[in-house]
């Protein structure tokens, strides 16, 4: 997604995904892991999967940049051999040339949807960069754990808008749950509860771009009410469902977080 503000553009908000940025112009200002951050052009940014902060404009010129949404899942899959966790990147300001370039052909042209021959290598380069700057902050996933993991995933995306227990998620796995959820945040960056929130928040931004009142599509996403469903869409993406609606219905889906195309 492209966003282009002044002042303060997002309230504080966390996603299930790694976030990568490029500032194209202005500074761009957030608080994150306590304390306030800054990044210029050029730099890139990097934020991990369920690290709340927010974003504003530095100075009164405003700001432009562009940002991927990256699920841990796929970063797994294009480490360097061997890896049996994600990147832990300790600084979420950047300055890489390399990391930059390949960040700037991603997001070159918002309108078209890459080819899979294309994702492939970006994914490829884009592992390496973050592993260029990791520490060894990291748990590796139990080798037995894996393969019950991905059942859970799937298992909370075929049944996001449905209440699965603790219990259901042992039997899918074949582990403990607590072993469970330290493992799922190690493989996936998040809970598996977030996992099956964030499934039901995407489910219902589709309705919301395909015409659904805010109530409908609460209910069709399985949220309890509209006001649970506005709660957790401004957890995640730094503005209401209303407001969300409003730009895309405007013609402005670039100052939306995650807008369709």
């Amino acid at each position: 997604m492209e966003a282009t503000f002044h002042g303060n553009g997002f309230a504080p908000h966390r996603h299930d995904t790694y976030a990568l940025g490029l500032t194209l112009s202005g500074v761009q200002t957030f608080h994150y892991r306590g304390e306030d951050r800054f990044s210029r052009p050029g730099n890139v940014i990097v934020l991990h999967p369920d690290e709340r902060h927010d974003g504003a404009a530095g100075t009164e010129d405003g700001l432009r940049y562009r940002m991927l949404y990256l699920p841990p899942e796929l970063l797994q899959q294009a480490g360097p051999q061997g890896a049996t966790a994600l990147p832990f990147v300790p600084a979420p300001v950047l300055k890489d040339d390399t990391l930059a370039a390949t960040l700037a052909d991603a997001l070159g042209d918002l309108d078209q949807e890459p080819d899979a021959l294309a994702v492939d290598d970006l994914l490829a380069q884009v592992a390496d960069g973050l592993w260029r700057h990791a520490d060894d902050r990291r748990t590796p996933i139990r080798a037995d754990a894996r393969h019950g993991l991905w059942a859970c995933r799937d298992h909370l995306h075929a049944h996001c808008t449905e209440t699965v227990t603790s219990t259901e998620l042992e039997a899918v796995s074949g582990l403990d749950r607590y072993t469970l959820a330290r493992q799922f945040r190690i493989l996936f960056g998040t809970s598996p509860h977030r996992y099956q929130v964030m499934r039901r928040l995407d489910r219902a931004r589709a309705g919301l771009a395909g015409g659904e009142e805010l109530a409908a599509a609460a209910f069709d996403a399985g949220f309890a009410d509209q006001a649970h469903f506005t709660r957790h869409f401004k957890s995640a993406f730094g503005m209401t469902p209303g407001r969300w609606r409003a730009l895309s219905r405007a013609g402005r889906p670039s100052e939306t977080v995650g807008a369709p195309r």
